[in-house]
C-alpha cells in the first residue's frame, strides 16, 4: 500500500481504503497457514512534519488448532496508529515515530507487523470431536472403556506351542 507524500499533504485528511496482499506472512510465520488479502481503511493526516495514519485492518487468517492441528478460521480487526516524520532532523527510534525515506510511503510492512502482533498463541476449533484423529498409520487411539485382546507376537507363537506340548507329555 504505497501513498505519495505530496498527495497526503495536498489533501489532509486523506481517506484510505484498499485491499492489501499480505500472503508473504504465510512463509514468514509457521502458524499462519493461509491469509487472504486484508482490508485496510482509515485516514492520513498531516501536522507540521508529521504524518499520522489512523488505520483499521480487518481480515481472516487460517491457523492450526492447538489440539487437533485442523484449520481454524480466525477473524481479526486491528486498530493501528502509525506516525511518520518528514523532518531530516528526526532520529529513528524516538517515540515510535518512523522516518520517511523518499517521496512515496509504503505502509505494507507496518500492516504486516500489526498482523503478526495479532496472531494468538493458541486457537481451538469449535467442533473438536469431528476433527479429532482416532487412528493413523501404525497406531490407533484407545480409551479406558475399550477392551483389548492380548496379541501374541508371531515370533513367539511357536514358543507358546512348545510349552503346551511339553505339559501334555508329563501327564
Amino acid at each position: 500500500m504505497k501513498i505519495s507524500i505530496q498527495k497526503i499533504k495536498a489533501k489532509s485528511p486523506l481517506p484510505l481504503e484498499e485491499d492489501v496482499d499480505v500472503s508473504e506472512l504465510e512463509e514468514l510465520n509457521n502458524d499462519i497457514r493461509k491469509i487472504p488479502p486484508v482490508h485496510v481503511n482509515g485516514e492520513a493526516t498531516t501536522q507540521g512534519n508529521q504524518i499520522t495514519f489512523d488505520l483499521t485492518i480487518s481480515g481472516t487468517m487460517i491457523l492450526p488448532c492447538a489440539r487437533t492441528l485442523a484449520d481454524v478460521e480466525y477473524p481479526f480487526t486491528i486498530k493501528a496508529v502509525e506516525i511518520f516524520s518528514t523532518s531530516p532532523y528526526h532520529k529513528e527510534g524516538e517515540d515510535e515515530i518512523h522516518e520517511v525515506h523518499g517521496e512515496v510511503l509504503d505502509l505494507t510492512p507496518y500492516i504486516k507487523e500489526n498482523i503478526l502482533l495479532e496472531v494468538p498463541l493458541q486457537v481451538f476449533a469449535d467442533d473438536v470431536e469431528e476433527k479429532t484423529v482416532d487412528e493413523g498409520q501404525g497406531w490407533n487411539l484407545v480409551d479406558e472403556n475399550s477392551k483389548q485382546e492380548p496379541k501374541i507376537d508371531p515370533r513367539l507363537a511357536k514358543l507358546n506351542q512348545f510349552f503346551d506340548d511339553s505339559s501334555n507329555q508329563k501327564d
